[in-house]
């Protein structure tokens, strides 16, 4: 009899202990789908700043539109929208239509838009035909990462807000593009 009410015993501690550890894994799988989720749309990698702050200069790059033309950060003149995308994520081909209604309506056209599609040009052609219409358009392939980094961009989608500071460079006025609101000048 006692080794019967030892076993008992064991396997009701056992249990307790698997309880444990299961409430323990499902509180982590949840922490993690919030991470998850966070990143896919648009927000930054744990660890890392969600995107560059307001006020803060937009850093150094050189690239080539899918035009052919010269883009620097010199090119960003005026309140200019910054777009961010990936044919690979899903949120950006949910948003991809109504930045496109929206960059449509804004002020300077498209010389005051610019669009980043992050991906092989295989892959980008598809969303670079939708967005050519109404933005300068670069893809950015492979190790060429010159434009994510000088936006400090992580995640897609991401829309940002240009403005030249007192000093006429480049500055961030807004983190956050709300596409439901009104075309607003920064």
């Amino acid at each position: 009899m006692p080794v019967l009410i030892a076993a008992v015993v064991l396997v009701g501690l056992l249990c307790t202990l698997d309880l444990v550890l299961t409430l323990g894994v499902i509180k982590r799988l949840r922490e993690h789908t919030a991470m998850l989720t966070k990143v896919a749309d648009g927000g930054a990698a744990p660890g890392r700043p969600p995107v560059i702050k307001v006020g803060e200069r937009v850093g150094d790059f050189s690239t080539v539109s899918a035009d052919g033309e010269v883009l620097t950060r010199a090119s960003l003149f005026g309140d200019t929208l910054v777009a961010f995308f990936s044919p690979n994520c899903g949120p950006c081909h949910e948003m991809l239509p109504k930045f496109v209604e929206y960059a449509r309506n804004v002020p300077g056209g498209r010389e005051r838009v610019l669009a980043v599609v992050v991906g092989t040009a295989d892959r980008a052609k598809g969303q670079v035909a939708e967005l050519a219409p109404v933005a300068r358009v670069v893809v950015q392939e492979g190790s060429d990462t010159a434009v994510t980094d000088a936006f400090q961009v992580f995640g897609f989608p991401t829309l940002l807000q240009v403005t030249a500071d007192a000093a006429g460079q480049p500055v961030i006025a807004r983190n956050h593009v709300d596409l439901d609101a009104p075309v607003v000048a920064a």
